[in-house]
């Protein structure tokens, strides 16, 4: 269960041109398994920003900016989940990030 708003600041340290954004939909047992929540941990923890949401089809879809390396380990993480997850496909894409976010929201 969530204890208060889902968020974390963006680490000024570095400028937004230099990074990137990944876009990606997590396909398989990913939704009621608290796959939002553990993204959105492993995001903060990793100073990124953006967001995770349940969509209509079934699968999660993360949208998350910052330096390449961190996306990189998210991606990886993605792969994996949470341990009631079963992931079977994860399509990613990369952009150059916009700066839209300020923090990492699950919505």
């Amino acid at each position: 269960m969530m204890n208060g708003p889902m968020s974390i600041s963006r680490s000024s340290s570095e400028p937004a041109g230099m990074h990137q954004r990944l876009v990606a939909r997590v396909h398989g047992r990913v939704q009621g398994v608290n796959f939002r929540y553990q993204t959105a941990m492993r995001a903060r923890a990793l100073v990124l920003t953006g967001t995770v949401c349940n969509r209509l089809d079934r699968t999660v879809e993360v949208v998350a900016e910052g330096p390449r390396p961190q996306l990189e380990q998210l991606l990886a993480w993605l792969w994996e989940g949470p341990s009631m997850a079963h992931v079977q496909d994860v399509q990613a894409s990369w952009l150059s990030a916009n700066g839209e976010f300020s923090s990492f929201e699950v919505r």
